[in-house]
């Protein structure tokens, strides 16, 4: 048999059965007749005490009738199957409900010296007297404060054990009603269970062809929905991530083939003459900063894999942000003058001291100012700011310029991603930096925001801890 749902459930529902059964054939069995012997021990003693009330004053009295007080026991003889004997205090049984007019002429003490001594006897035989088990109980008499004697009450142990195999019986006819609903709960929980196994298994397989577009629905327990949505949840993103991977290798591609299309025929113009001896030192600078496009493209990518793998290790200290500030904005002198364009700071603090990796946060500063300067407008300022709220210390950077449509705003972290102005405007951007900026600023479990507007400018806030000091 497969090693299957379906099988274990089969298994355990035999074995449950057969365990059942056995332990209420000989556990169960036992402690029945136990109760069922303790129930009838009481009922002699009570016979036994209702036998000597009623008669106390005419059993060892002066008229011995009793053959007449033996057949008044015949109907507890014949109804309840209890043997009364009347005994003397020597042990001689005088009166007998099975045999009234003609008693055991028997001495028990002859037989069992032992026997009146005790209160109760289990599986008794005396012989010449019964021969099969009995239980027996011994009454005595006592009358004027002087023992008369003694009533013996005695029952076949037989129908002790007739009585519980006849309860054990009924039980058992129970048990085998029992076990066809037994079998359909087992069947049911084999439903519940097994039905929505099946279907996420077909849906793993699906998904494992790449078959995202595969829905699965599975109904039942909360715990096997909440599974299924799991499963539809992660199926969803490893298709994303497939769709990524399709764009990250045709984005790749073609950030990579234009520099190397630019190299590769401006060196080979140069080496076959095509392009002459005057005119090669312009187009090697163009070559210099095709590679340099390469360099920087490799080591953006090295930069976010290092964050994707949390390799990235941090090297936190104390600094004034307002002055790794400064010396950002000071590196785009030259940028800024091009396009006579000024970069304002404002600061709330003279110094405003942070803790974090300077050097990440410097490279964030950079990515930011620059796209500022490559999307603001001619004669237009840049604004950079930081300001106190709490143990927080917000960074913005705040252009005037072309600003960003709404469809492209989510988009803009991605990687590789660019709008059409963007590529219109600046061939050389990679796509990488808002992405390498907004992996900086998360691992030091901090948020970035951009808030834009098409036409009139866009603002890129950070957040850091301040400074305990």
């Amino acid at each position: 048999m497969k090693n299957t749902l379906w099988s274990k459930l089969i298994t355990c529902y035999l074995i449950l059965v057969l365990a059942v059964f056995i332990f209420l054939n000989t556990y169960g069995m036992s402690l029945l007749e136990g109760r069922l012997k303790k129930d009838q021990v009481n009922l002699l003693y009570k016979e036994a005490s209702l036998i000597s009330s009623a008669y106390r004053g005419n059993l060892f009295g002066e008229n011995k009738a009793f053959d007449d007080i033996a057949s008044q026991f015949t109907s507890i003889d014949n109804y309840l199957n209890i043997r009364v004997w009347i005994v003397t205090p020597d042990g001689k049984i005088i009166a007998d409900s099975s045999n009234i007019n003609n008693p055991p002429d028997v001495n028990i003490n002859d037989i069992d010296s032992d026997f009146l001594n005790k209160n109760m006897h289990e599986n008794t035989v005396l012989s010449n007297l019964f021969y099969e088990p009995m239980l027996s109980i011994i009454h005595r008499i006592d009358y004027n404060f002087q023992l008369r004697g003694y009533i013996v009450l005695n029952t076949p142990m037989s129908e002790i054990e007739n009585k519980t195999n006849v309860y054990l019986d009924i039980i058992n006819i129970c048990f085998l009603f029992f076990f066809p609903i037994l079998l359909i709960v087992f069947l049911y929980i084999y439903y519940i269970t097994a039905k929505p196994l099946k279907n996420l298994m077909k849906a793993a397989k699906e998904y494992s062809l790449s078959n995202y577009s595969y829905k699965l629905n599975v109904k039942g327990l909360n715990e096997y929905r909440d599974l299924s949505a799991a499963i539809s949840y992660m199926a969803e993103e490893i298709s994303k991530l497939d769709d990524y991977q399709k764009k990250f290798v045709a984005n790749i591609s073609h950030d990579f083939r234009s520099p190397l299309t630019s190299i590769k025929g401006y060196a080979e113009a140069i080496m076959d003459g095509t392009i002459p001896t005057d005119m090669q030192d312009k187009y090697l600078n163009i070559i210099v900063d095709e590679t340099e496009r390469l360099n920087k493209l490799t080591s953006s990518l090295l930069e976010l894999n290092r964050f994707d793998t949390r390799s990235a290790l941090l090297d936190i200290v104390s600094f004034d942000i307002n002055l790794i500030i400064k010396k950002t904005a000071e590196s785009f002198e030259g940028a800024c003058k091009d396009k006579k364009i000024t970069l304002n700071l404002v600061f709330s603090e003279e110094e405003t001291y942070v803790d974090a990796d300077i050097g990440k946060i410097q490279q964030v500063l950079y990515n930011l100012i620059d796209n500022a300067i490559k999307f603001s407008h001619n004669n237009s300022q840049i604004k950079v700011s930081t300001e106190e709220k709490g143990d927080k210390i917000f960074i913005s950077v705040k252009d005037s310029g072309i600003g960003i449509p709404r469809d492209a705003i989510k988009k803009i972290w991605e990687r590789f991603y660019k709008t059409d102005a963007s590529r219109g405007k600046d061939k050389k951007g990679t796509g990488l930096g808002l992405s390498i900026s907004r992996e900086i600023i998360q691992s030091h479990n901090e948020n970035i925001n951009v808030i834009s507007t098409e036409g009139v400018g866009t603002e890129f806030i950070f957040s850091l801890t301040r400074s305990a000091e």
